[in-house]
């Protein structure tokens, strides 16, 4: 399918990323922040929702978004001991926007979810800070870095550097142009596994790892107007990307994928019994199928690519796999 613009996720307009990023000393870790639109998201919630391909991980926010289909709060990705620290994060951010939370009306539900980025970084430290999700949260903007950058400053996938990935890809709808955009966190997969789309299979050196473990963190967007239930599955086919790269949801491996649809806000203090809103046909959501396992796919790739060699805490250190496709291109002549 046809990439958009700029081949992320912020080609879904309103969508934008921000990065609050820690390399020091023992420290390979950070905060990724996703702001589905620029208004008051208590206020103008977003169609959501969430598939657990695998659920060995400690994100927060997923039970609510599962059962209600909203999403109102940003989403902050993060290390396994940073959950907390987001969490407070955004519900202190909700309430300085929504006094009444509490209050007059109901609680918020922030959704934040993670990786264990321990191999590179010294995660009982538990350095991240409230100060560091809000400059993630700030410094969201349409242009973003990749790579070894926020919440993936210290993640590994296959055995080589991984990190934020992502990617995006077009279609039409009643003669409309939509958008359907992946952005990632990759931090999972056994050394050795990883497929190339032409085939090849690449060999990190001197990997000690033997088992599948780590996680990965999937989030889509689109524009299509769209339902909950639709949404999960679309959410659902982000798995068939994982397994063109050569995943296999491992025990030790929290695979999550958290859908949204920028095309309708749901009002928070909506007065009306009954509202009316666009919803795609189904016979049209193969479109969003493919998207959706092509950008997961593809921003994996555009994780890793982007993301040097790293040495981290103690004597840890991951091989970039830009520069393995640059040795097997030498090889080659």
């Amino acid at each position: 399918m046809t990439p958009g613009p700029a081949n992320t996720i912020a080609d879904v307009a309103g969508v934008t990323v921000g990065h609050r990023t820690l390399e020091e000393g023992n420290l390979r870790t950070g905060f990724t922040a996703v702001l589905p639109h620029a208004g008051n998201l208590f206020r103008e919630k977003l169609v959501a929702s969430v598939e657990v391909i695998n659920g060995f991980g400690k994100s927060a926010g997923l039970i609510q978004v599962e059962e209600l289909g909203t999403l109102e709060t940003p989403i902050l990705l993060t290390n396994t001991f940073g959950v907390g620290t987001g969490v407070n994060t955004l519900i202190r951010r909700a309430i300085s926007e929504n006094p009444e939370i509490g209050r007059s009306t109901g609680t918020v539900n922030p959704v934040v979810l993670e990786c264990n980025d321990g191999y590179l970084n010294d995660i009982q430290a538990i350095a991240l800070t409230a100060a560091d999700a809000e400059a993630a949260l700030a410094a969201a903007g349409v242009d973003f870095e990749q790579g070894s950058v926020g919440a993936g400053t210290g993640m590994s996938a296959f055995g080589f550097k991984g990190g934020i990935g992502s990617a995006s890809r077009r279609f039409e709808l009643d003669g409309r142009i939509f958008t359907l955009g992946a952005l990632v966190l990759a931090n999972f997969g056994k050394p050795g596994d990883l497929v190339l789309p032409d085939g090849r299979k690449p060999q990190p050196k001197a990997s000690a790892q033997t088992e599948e473990r780590g996680s990965v963190i999937i989030v889509l967007a689109t524009d299509v107007p769209l339902e909950s239930r639709q949404l999960k599955r679309v959410a659902r086919r982000a798995g068939a990307g994982l397994a063109r790269l050569g995943a296999y949801y491992g025990n030790g491996s929290g695979d999550i994928a958290l859908a949204f649809s920028t095309a309708t806000r749901l009002e928070h203090f909506e007065q009306r019994d009954l509202i009316v809103r666009d919803i795609l046909r189904e016979g049209k959501i193969d479109l969003l199928f493919q998207a959706s396992a092509e950008t997961t796919q593809e921003a994996v790739l555009n994780a890793m690519i982007a993301s040097p060699a790293m040495r981290g805490r103690g004597r840890s250190k991951r091989p970039s796999l830009a520069d393995w496709l640059q040795e097997s291109r030498d090889h080659t002549g």
